[in-house]
């Protein structure tokens, strides 16, 4: 079990004046803006402002706190590839304070990624078309994208170069619990905060995997040559394309999930 939640209260034992959700909200961000900026040009100064922001608000000691919390994730996520910000908003009740957030558990997500893929021939996919998409319209914090990363890793495909996601979710603490993992885990993916039935966009987070695999490029010139496909229905159909076109929609937090892998 990861060490993420013992952290998180040993900060708070300290400083009263701090809650678990804030703390716990602001590591999220905070992680988030310093790997965004170490590869994303294009949003670095609005966001290395906000960094300074969120920074300032406290003390040394909880400042320096923050890196061994990130390391701690790291070392969980390379032990066991899951859902582990999801695990530990979980354990420190944030779900009793924030009414109605809610994260589907990584087990039920890894059957659902499991199922979805049973059957296809990915490789022959790949080998036409060059990569795989997803669209995810309610991200939560990342567990199905996780967990469909996973089960495409266990068919004997890489997908930190065929795959990628499209990760929707209005609520900025669950978009930016998405992206860190996402990222640190290496799997292409835009991280879209917004509405995605009304297709509003309010912030855009590319991954590291993302920019680094130019896969702007390699979607765009997908999309030119892209063919009519069949989805596979697995509860219900939630998807309104963007301009990347993603193929595979995966309802998070309602648990209504399309799940065509092309």
């Amino acid at each position: 079990m990861t060490h993420l939640p013992k952290l998180f209260a040993l900060i708070r034992e300290n400083q009263y004046r701090f809650s678990r959700q804030d703390l716990f909200a602001d590591f999220c961000e905070l992680a988030a803006i310093a790997i965004s900026n170490a590869v994303d040009v294009h949003y670095r100064d609005k966001r290395e402002s906000r960094y300074l922001q969120i920074i300032r608000r406290y003390p040394p000691e909880v400042v320096e706190a923050f890196p061994r919390i990130l390391a701690e994730l790291i070392i969980a996520l390379e032990d066991t590839p899951r859902d582990v910000l999801g695990e530990t908003f979980h354990e420190l009740e944030l779900h009793k304070s924030i009414i109605g957030q809610f994260f589907t558990p990584y087990h039920v997500c890894r059957a659902a990624a499991q199922f979805c893929i049973e059957g296809k021939d990915l490789r022959s996919h790949i080998d036409e078309h060059g990569l795989f998409t997803a669209q995810e319209p309610a991200c939560g914090s990342g567990a199905m994208i996780i967990a469909l990363a996973d089960a495409i890793k266990s068919a004997g495909v890489n997908y930190q170069q065929h795959f990628y996601v499209e990760a929707w979710d209005i609520d900025r603490l669950a978009a930016h619990m998405a992206y860190v993992q996402l990222s640190l885990l290496h799997i292409p993916a835009s991280v879209v905060i917004g509405n995605s039935l009304s297709q509003e966009v309010y912030e855009r987070w590319y991954t590291p995997a993302y920019i680094t695999g130019l896969f702007r490029q390699r979607l765009r010139r997908r999309q030119q040559t892209q063919e009519t496909t069949t989805p596979c229905d697995v509860v219900a159909k939630i998807r309104k394309p963007d301009n990347d076109a993603p193929q595979v929609t995966a309802g998070h937090h309602t648990m209504q999930m399309q799940m065509p892998l092309f």
